[in-house]
Order: C-alpha cells, then structure tokens, then sequence
C-alpha cells in the first residue's frame, strides 16, 4: 500500500474519509500483525499515536483555521503521552488564545465530525487558554490530562502557555493534588476490592495495574516537572532496579492489553473470562502438564501487579514524606536496637541492620504482630529489606533464632492474616516457604475458585483469626465456640497455610501438602503430637465438606464411617474449625445457611458417635424407632391418635424416619392428617427457626406419587428462581409421597422475608402439580456470560449402596438453568425413581449426587442399563450447555 498516496488523497480528495479510514485500516492491520508475530509493544503502541497524529493533521490542514495562530490541536492524557493501543480513547484539546472565533464554528463542528465517522473513540473539547486554566482549577481530571500534552497542529507557543500555568500553584498547589490523586487511587482500589487477585481484573484500574503507574508519572510531573519516571533515577527516589521493575511491568501490562484489545476489537480493559484463553495462546503461553496456558498467564500477571504493588507503595509513601510531612514534626518511639516506629511506620534504625542480623527479616513482622498500631513499613527499610531478602536461604530457614521467630509469630495474638500479607507483599513469605512460594498468584481457571491459591489461603487465615472475635458469632457460631477449647492455635493456622500448598503439581495435593507440613513442623522443632496433628489435618482438609455435601448424613452409617475417620474429638473441633474457614474462604457465594447446617449436624452427630466409641455403632432400627417415639409424642401433644399417625406412617419407608428433625416429621404428618382426603396436593411451605436447618426455607408436597415429579417439581421452582440445595423423595407403600425441597431465592435468603413472593411459590405449585398432563415443559433460559466457558463433557458414575438398597448415581457437569429438570425427565424416562438428592453448585461446576431405585424400589443392578441411563444422560446435558 502506497502510504504517501494515501496521504495526498485525504489532502486533495472532496472527502477524506475513505483514503483515512484505508490508511488507519492499514496500518492497524499491519501493527496488529507484528505484535502476533511478537513485535516490540512499546514500539507498536508509540506507533499507533505516530499513525493518528499524521491522519489529524491532514485532515486539520484541510480547513482555514489551521493556518490561524491563535488556535491549536492538543493531543491530551494517554495519546498526549504518545501511547494509543488498538483502540484506546484518542483525547483532544482544541485550544483557541481567546475563544472560538465564529468564522470557525462552523468549520470545527465539521472537523470533529469527521473524526466521528473515521469511527475513532474521540473525546474531545472545545477551550480557550483561560477557560483550560479554570477547568482545571475545577476538575482534578482534567488538570490531569493537562499535564500530559502534545501539539498535533498549529502553534505549539498555545500548549506552552497552558503548561507553564498547570505547573503552577495557580491551578493547585502541590500538597493538593497529591491529596487529591492518592484519594482518588484509593477509591479505585476499593471499587475493586482493594486486592490485586480478580477473576477478570482489570488491567488498567485494578490494584498494581496500568493507572497506578500512571498516578506515580502524575504525581512526579507535578512535583518536579519531569517529562518521566525514568529521571526519578536522577534524584534518588527510584533505582536502577525500581526503573526496571516499573518499565518490565509497564511492558507486560501493556502486551496484555494491547492483546486484549485486538481480541475485543473494542477498547476493553478488562480480563474477561471470554478473551483470556484466546489472550494465553496469542502470548504464547502453553499449558504444562495440568497447569492451564492461560493459568500461567494470569500468574504472570499476579505476580506483577503484586510486585508493581510493592513499588507504587515505596514510591508514594517518599511523596507522603516529601509534600505533606514538610514541617519536620515527627513522632519516634524506640522498639529495640534494631527498630524503631517513625509517624506510626516500622523503620530499621539503620540500612544495614538485615546485613549484619539477617534474622531481623523475621523480626520485623514479629513486632509489627506485636504493634498493631503500625501501619506500615517505612520505605527506606522496604529497599533495604529488597536488597537483603537473598539472604532468605536454607541455612536461614534452618537457623533457630529464624524459626523460633516465626513460631512465636503465629502464636502471637493478632491479625496473623495481615501480617502474612504484609510478609508476602514483600517477597519474604514465599522465599522464607519456599511451597508457598510456588503458589503465589497461581490461580485455577474456573468460577468456583475465585481467589488465586495463596490469596484463599490468607482469606483462610483471616477467618481463622476472625473466629476469636464477636463479630463472628452470628456468621459461625459453633466455630466460634469451638474456637476457645482448641489447646493451640498455631496448630490450625499451619494447618490452613498448607491445606492448599501442594496445589499445580500433580498427585494430590492434600497428600503432598501433608508431607511439606511434617517437614514444616519439624524445621519447627513442633512435638511429635502437633506434627501428626497438622499433618492430618492437611491430609483430610476435604473430608468433612465432601461427607457433608455429598453423602446422605442422615444415615447412621455414613456418620459411623466419617466419625471412624477421625482418631479423636480434638481432631474433630480442628476439622470442623478448619472446614468452616475453608469454605467460606473459598467464594462468597459458597458459605450459606445450607451448607453450615450440614457441617454442623455432620459435627454434632459424628462427636456423638465418637463418644459412644466407634466400635459400637448406632443400629438403624433403634434409631428409626427413637425417631418415631420423639415424633408421636410431639403428634399426641397436638391431639392427633395414634391410628391417625399409624395411617399416614404406615405408608412411608424407612429412608423417612433417618431424617434428623423429629420436629419436621412431626410438623409434616399433622399437615397430612389435616388435609384428609383432599384430592388437591399438599403444599407445604415454612422458613425454620433454630437448630441446624435454621436460614432456609422447606417446600414440603404430599400428593400422589408420579413418576414425573421430581421432573415437574424442579422445572416449577427453577421458573420461580429458587435455588434448591437439597432434596428429599421418600415413597413407601401407598400411592402417596413426600417430596421435601430445601430452597433458598435468588439473594441467598428464605421465602419468609417476601410473605408475597411465599404466597405465590405455595399457589403455583398447587396448580402445575395437580395435574400430570399440564407439567411444565423445561424452562429454556440464557446461560449466564461467564458459565458458557467452561463447557466440559458430562461425566455420570454408579455405585450400589447393599445398606440402604439403593444406587448412588453421580452426576458432574456444568451449570446452567433447568438442569435438575433435565436429569429428572432422563430419570423417568428410564423409569428410574429418585429417593434423595444431594445438590452442590461449585462455581460453574455441578456436582449432585442422587440416590435412585428402580421401579420396584430395587438397586439398580444390571450394567446395561446403567450404560445407557449414563449415555442418554451425558447426551442430553452435553448438548444443552
């Protein structure tokens, strides 16, 4: 392509439209080859802002005003720094001397325009020099954008003019706008939950991202004057490696976006799950082993940010110092010979204390677990502890004065969390834990996860910490009683740091991770009883949750299996402790009232038998039979006889009878006694008020059994946007069933706080249910944006449990809405009846287990027809995600 044509046709041509869009088109595509075929960014980037200077400034020579003095194209913001990525916003400043002239009014309307339908991402203003000066005085933004500037066309004596001002304590003094920048950051940082790690983080606003770089360049231009960061290397404020992490981060940054945005083919910023698998393979990333290419991108930029984080903290705590603590007032409190907290910042009373005692490294966190007024590190003793840390060697790790150091940290009385972060800000944890180490801004790339490892590991630790405290009774109130009676706390705070340690290597990582903590404990020189303690704890960190949300915990036998699972009821209160911490770490939308109700009816049942003693479990016959003797006895308070209850009881099978609330089963068989012969069927619907089903509501239907119900039921209540956590089909002898459904809405709340949206559920339910001819049909809505990638095939297993007489069938696959009435129409189909169900939604993953018969209340047994059952049931899910 003849670039100078092109350019003597936007010149000459009635219109220029066509020969600039060929032009701008053409060098897109060809920048956007070179960065596929790995071209420099920063020469792309700068490139881009060469291509659109040039096209502004033919088509700016084409109207009359361009040759007037006293008017001027800007170029303001990022394009004013001369950076333009595919399709960032291209910021303009038309700038008169006096004002618009109304010869030129006409024309520049034209002119922006044009730009319009060149179907540039303009933003542009209209000022004169005076009206740029109060704009900015006005608008902190906007004097932001004036600080970084270029002349496009026309004079250039204009933006000069304009500099000399916005440089100026005319405008703002530079205490204020220091102020007003690091308030500003701060609300970014908030709006993104003041972390680096984000499942689609944003590689412009968030934490450590592009715009704190930018805000570093803002600040220093207004206080020196200085065109770049790199000369903060000139007066000492940066080094020559600080220059170097800034322009690496910078790079790696600018290379994602740059990536991300010809992806989009928009002017997108953000990581979104929708571009980061494509992103991965246009930088090259490449899986390894069972770590995900774009797992490995997003460590990348983890790590990044996290050290770009490092930095910016250094940076700006120097300006904090220099433009708002210049009056030379200052508080000094002495720790000890080594340390000392100046204006509430830890600082090493000299630059050379870590070369001389490298144990100081560890003694710095101490006391700031210790001090819990400090706020922070003080920036001289962050370098120097940046220029030590690789002293953090084996024979570190190994020395006793080290170890004990970091024992009596963890035993300390304090926010361990906050410590810990502050440890792996600066790149001590993970050399001092070198498996910590490993796991640093490693992420797995699914919606259930939304923590990188190490991230959800201090969110573990945060909980644990948290438990002490009353403000955690109402969210966890066994764990915060339990909490008291464990004998050591540094116990479950190692056992949360390496429950996850082992993750991304292959194997299991409860196992291996099981292995780094007794190596850990006994580098601690821990007792043989707290390292076999940790040790289990780690290996079996998913024992409870597993049991809870996937087995039927009504079954005595199951709990005989858990409780023999368990050496003692100590390793029990850790378990119980640590699996709350866990799940509630792991995404906020994990922990609810559901869940916490399993964990602790699983506790409370599973301490029982331990104190029973393991070799004598409950027999099934004596426990169904003290159900029944609790549940009459509630019935006759109420007035109801004893062939009343026998009629309905009669009816029902065993499986009824292992339920844990003798208070539902008798709340349920009244209702049923009262509705008589009343063809309508029963529904019945409560929110539950103490013990361990409190914060749900319970949808309970008597009527006559169908094959097709569980079907109908679920399509019903997913029309209603219920969220069902657990179901329960119990069949017996007569044509009747109850069906019980534990549902949360959509806000993770039960029916009660809406008596109106209750009335509804209760009186839609009657009318789709009491006719088998008019069950809905499937409900058919959009997946949701983010689950539509992580499709992956449908696996469904079996196994027959001989106890209960019955097949366990489960089903993993991904979610999407109707899935329970998918698998229940698959069901009766094969005329397959459901008993029980366990439903668990991981993220975009869900695992349900379902407790199934035959027809004739039989184990499914014949491999055949499991076969196919698994093959229409894959079939089915598969093609409908």
């Amino acid at each position: 392509m003849d670039i100078a044509e092109l350019e003597t046709r936007i010149c000459k041509e009635p219109s220029p439209i066509l020969a600039a869009r060929e032009l701008l088109q053409t060098r897109y595509n060809a920048d956007a080859e070179a960065f596929r075929q790995g071209a420099g960014v920063r020469e792309l980037v700068h490139a881009r802002a060469n291509t659109v200077d040039r096209v502004l400034q033919l088509i700016w020579s084409r109207y009359p005003f361009a040759q007037s003095p006293d008017i001027s194209l800007v170029a303001v913001g990022g394009y004013g720094r001369g950076e333009l990525h595919p399709h960032s916003d291209i910021d303009l400043l038309i700038l008169s001397r006096n004002g618009v002239e109304e010869a030129w009014q006409e024309d520049l309307g034209a002119f922006v325009t044009l730009l319009w339908d060149l179907r540039l991402d303009i933003g542009h203003s209209v000022r004169s020099l005076e009206e740029s000066k109060q704009a900015a005085r006005d608008d902190v933004t906007i004097l932001t954008n004036l600080l970084e500037t270029r002349t496009i066309a026309g004079p250039d004596e204009l933006r000069s003019k304009l500099g000399e001002a916005i440089f100026s304590d005319e405008i703002s003094s530079d205490r204020d706008y220091f102020i007003a920048k690091r308030e500003e950051q701060k609300q970014r940082h908030d709006k993104y939950g003041d972390t680096e790690y984000n499942l689609e983080p944003n590689v412009k606003g968030s934490p450590g991202a592009l715009r704190d770089i930018q805000t570093i360049g803002w600040i220093t231009k207004r206080h020196f004057g200085l065109d770049s960061i790199a000369d903060l290397t000139r007066y000492s404020i940066l080094t020559e490696e600080e220059h170097r992490i800034l322009l690496d981060g910078e790079t790696f940054l600018w290379r994602l976006r740059y990536g991300l945005q010809l992806i989009a083919d928009r002017n997108e910023n953000r990581l979104l799950f929708d571009h980061q698998r494509a992103l991965a393979q246009m930088l090259g990333y490449r899986d390894e082993g069972k770590r995900l290419g774009v797992e490995l991108m997003m460590q990348a930029y983890y790590r990044t940010v996290l050290a770009l984080a490092e930095l910016t903290d250094v940076i700006l705590q120097y300006y904090d110092e220099a433009i708002l603590d210049t009056d030379g007032q200052e508080t000094i409190q002495p720790l000890n010979r080594r340390f000392q907290i100046r204006n509430r910042y830890i600082e090493a009373t000299n630059n050379q204390v870590f070369a001389y005692a490298p144990y100081a490294i560890l003694e710095l966190f101490v006391l700031m677990a210790q001090h819990p007024e400090i706020v922070g590190i003080r920036a001289t003793t962050i370098r120097s502890l940046r220029a030590h840390r690789h002293l953090i060697d084996d024979a570190f790790r190994n020395d006793l004065a080290v170890t004990s150091l970091f024992m009596e940290l963890l035993r300390t009385p304090h926010r361990l969390d906050r410590t810990l972060s502050f440890m792996k800000k600066y790149n001590v944890l993970g050399r001092y834990l070198p498996e910590f180490g490993k796991i640093i801004g490693q992420m797995q790339h699914d919606l259930f996860h939304i923590y990188t490892v190490d991230a959800h590991t201090l969110r573990v630790i945060r909980n644990m910490a948290r438990q002490s405290g009353p403000e955690a009774r109402s969210e966890f109130p066994l764990a915060t009683r339990l909490i008291h009676r464990l004998p050591k706390m540094e116990v479950l705070y190692i056992a949360g740091l390496y429950h996850d340690v082992a993750k991304g290597r292959g194997g299991d990582h409860s196992e291996l991770g099981a292995v780094d903590a007794e190596a850990f404990c006994q580098r601690h020189h821990l007792s043989e009883r707290d390292t076999q303690l940790i040790s289990w704890l780690v290996e079996n960190h998913l024992l409870m949750s597993m049991t809870a949300q996937r087995k039927d915990i009504s079954d005595p036998d199951i709990i005989h299996g858990f409780a023999r699972a368990v050496p003692s009821e100590v390793h029990l209160d850790y378990l119980y402790v640590l699996t709350v911490c866990d799940i509630s770490a792991t995404n906020p939308n994990l922990w609810n009232t559901w869940r916490a109700s399993l964990l602790r009816q699983l506790y409370l049942e599973a301490k029982r038998a331990l104190s029973r003693g393991t070799e004598n479990p409950v027999d099934r016959q004596e426990w169904v039979r003290a159900t029944q003797v609790e549940a009459r006895e509630m019935l006759q308070a109420q007035n109801f006889s004893d062939e009343q209850i026998n009629r309905i009881w009669s009816t029902l099978d065993e499986e009824y009878f292992l339920q844990d609330s003798t208070v539902d089963i008798a709340w349920q068989t009244a209702a049923i006694i009262r509705h008589g012969d009343n063809p309508d069927p029963l529904v019945m619907i409560r929110d539950t008020r103490g013990g361990p089903t409190e914060g749900y509501s319970q949808i309970t239907i008597y009527m006559k059994d169908r094959m097709a119900l569980f079907a109908a039921t679920t399509a019903v209540l997913e029309q209603l946007n219920l969220n069902i956590a657990d179901a329960r089909i119990s069949c017996g002898n007569g044509p009747y069933s109850i069906s019980s459904y534990v549902v949360l809405d959509d806000k993770g709340q039960p029916l009660g706080i809406d008596p109106a949206r209750k009335e509804r559920v209760h009186k839609r339910l009657i009318e789709e249910l009491d006719d088998p001819e008019d069950y809905p049909d499937i409900i058919h809505r959009r997946t949701p944006r983010q689950l539509k990638h992580f499709a992956f095939p449908t696996e469904v297993t079996f196994s027959n449990d001989t106890v209960n007489q019955r097949t366990v069938m489960e089903v993993i696959t991904p979610d999407r809405p109707g899935l329970l009435a998918r698998i229940g129409l698959v069901l009766l189909e094969h005329r397959v009846r459901l008993t029980n169900a366990k439903i668990a939604t991981l993220g975009e993953r869900v695992e349900d287990v379902f407790f199934v018969t035959d027809e004739n209340g039989e184990p499914i047994r014949d491999p055949g027809v499991c076969q196919q059952l698994q093959d229409d049931l894959c079939t089915v899910l598969d093609e409908t995600q």
